[in-house]
C-alpha cells in the first residue's frame, strides 16, 4: 500500500475542527511564488499549480523512468498547500488582487535537491511546460495554531477569530511575519466540492506572549 502522508501524520493534515497548537518539524517542498487572485482564469496561480503538479508527478512517476532515486519508496502525492500574505498586516479576502502567495506541495524526504532539479528538466521537457519557477524549498513552520475549517475560503476569517482567541487565552500571541505565513492545506477539490463542505486546514504561527 503506498504512503499517504495525510494518514501518517494525522496531527498536521487532518486537524479537530476546534483550534489546537502543534510543532512543526522541518519538511521539504516543491515551490512557486506568485502575487495576484488566485480565482483568475489562465491567471499566474493557476499556472503555478500547473507546475506543482508536473514536478511532483515527475518525481512520483521517476521509478518507472531511466532516473532511479535513491530511498525511492510508493507514495501518495500530498495535498496542495499555500502561504499567502499581502504588504499590509493581515488577509483582506475583499481584495485578492493583492495577495502574495508561495504555492506548495510538499516532497518526501528522500528527494534531494539534484533530484529536484533533474524532475524540473524532465518536467518541462516531457510535459512541453516551463517549469522553471519551481523551487526547492525547505522550511520549519515551528510552533504554530491551526484547525480544520468547513465551507468556503471566503468565510475563513471567522475561524481565525477562534483561533486567535485560543492563542491568547493560551499564553501566546500569533507571529505573522514576513517569513512566517498565513498557512492553508487543501483537502478538497474545489472543482468538485461544493463550497460548504470544503476542508482546508489553516494554520498560523505563534509564539509566547
Amino acid at each position: 500500500m503506498a504512503f499517504d502522508f495525510k494518514k501518517e501524520y494525522r496531527e498536521f493534515y487532518l486537524p479537530p475542527k476546534k483550534p489546537q497548537i502543534v510543532d512543526i518539524p522541518p519538511m521539504n517542498y516543491v515551490a512557486v511564488r506568485g502575487q495576484g487572485d488566485p480565482n483568475e482564469e489562465g491567471g499566474a496561480y493557476q499556472r503555478a499549480i500547473s507546475v506543482l503538479y508536473a514536478v511532483a508527478y515527475t518525481i512520483k512517476m521517476s521509478y518507472k523512468g531511466s532516473r532511479q532515486i535513491q530511498g525511492f519508496f510508493q507514495y501518495v502525492v500530498p495535498p496542495l498547500e499555500g502561504f499567502w500574505r499581502q504588504e499590509e498586516d493581515g488577509i483582506d479576502y475583499a481584495n485578492k488582487s493583492g495577495f502574495q502567495w508561495t504555492s506548495v506541495i510538499r516532497l518526501p524526504d528522500f528527494v534531494t535537491p539534484e533530484d529536484f532539479r533533474w524532475a524540473v528538466d524532465e518536467a518541462s521537457q516531457k510535459k512541453k511546460l516551463d517549469c522553471s519557477t519551481a523551487e526547492f524549498l525547505s522550511l520549519t513552520e515551528g510552533l504554530c495554531v491551526q484547525m480544520m475549517h468547513l465551507g468556503p475560503y471566503d468565510d475563513e476569517p471567522a475561524s481565525i477569530a477562534l483561533m486567535d482567541a485560543f492563542t491568547a487565552a493560551n499564553g501566546y500571541e500569533t507571529d505573522l511575519t514576513a517569513t512566517r505565513l498565513h498557512h492553508e492545506i487543501y483537502l478538497s477539490d474545489p472543482r468538485k466540492t461544493a463550497p460548504e463542505k470544503q476542508k482546508t486546514v489553516l494554520r498560523h504561527p505563534i509564539k509566547k506572549k
